[in-house]
């Protein structure tokens, strides 16, 4: 009989490797706006690390560009993340940016490395439950996205595709953090909009999904404000 389980088993185990990557949402989605040239930033790249590979918590690190000038060019930023940051500051009003900063769930903007406020938020946001959900499954260089919603939204949600890095270590030799080595975790490499979903009608893409890096999609309503779903598929 026990020869009879492991052999069980191990035929169970061959059929599931060959089934496509499946991920269903709701984690809370953090995104870290940070740069290696902000001396400001190492401790916060550090703490948010922890919850890299945390089930429950999508993070993305996104790098901005406006500290480049001091001497260190960061290679992971990009003008559209800085842009990203922007965005957020302008839908409540305010001309600021800062880094480090959090986004937790995109409604929470936390600045500076400040723990015991994003802890607070990111139990703010899993208890919240917007009603809608999203699945992904990826095979043969594709992704397929379904999701559903309770009820339609007040106006069309945008539906993002991002790809990160999960890990790259960086020797820094200039700027602020001169002489410093550190790793960044979950770097974001590239962030699309692929399509609009007004809630009415079940979500239904697929979308081209080439490299190896994870993929996650993120439904979030216009502002940019709250992040109504998310999934990941590594």
């Amino acid at each position: 009989m026990q020869y009879l389980t492991r052999a069980v088993f191990g035929l169970m185990l061959g059929l599931l490797s060959g089934l496509p990557a499946v991920a269903q949402s709701n984690p809370v989605v953090v995104e870290l706006y940070t740069s290696q040239g902000c001396s400001s930033c190492p401790p916060a790249d550090d703490y948010m690390a922890r919850f890299a590979d945390d089930a429950q918590v999508i993070l993305l690190s996104l790098h901005v560009d406006y500290w480049d000038y001091i001497g260190w060019a960061d290679r992971f930023a990009d003008p559209a993340y800085t842009a990203r940051q922007k965005s957020y500051a302008r839908a409540i009003g305010s001309r600021k940016i800062y880094t480090p900063q959090m986004v937790v769930g995109g409604l929470d903007r936390i600045e500076g490395f400040d723990p015991d406020s994003f802890g607070a938020a990111l139990a703010r946001q899993r208890g919240a439950h917007s009603g809608v959900s999203v699945a992904l499954a990826r095979a043969d260089g594709s992704l397929t996205i379904t999701g559903q919603a309770g009820q339609a939204f007040d106006a069309p949600a945008r539906v993002d595709l991002v790809r990160y890095a999960p890990s790259q270590t960086v020797e820094i030799s200039r700027g602020e953090n001169a002489g410093h080595t550190i790793t960044y975790r979950n770097i974001v490499t590239s962030w699309q909009t692929i399509g609009e979903w007004t809630g009415a009608a079940p979500l239904s893409l697929q979308v081209q999904l080439s490299g190896s890096e994870p993929a996650v999609v993120i439904v979030q309503s216009a502002g940019p404000a709250a992040i109504l779903a998310a999934a990941r598929v590594r």
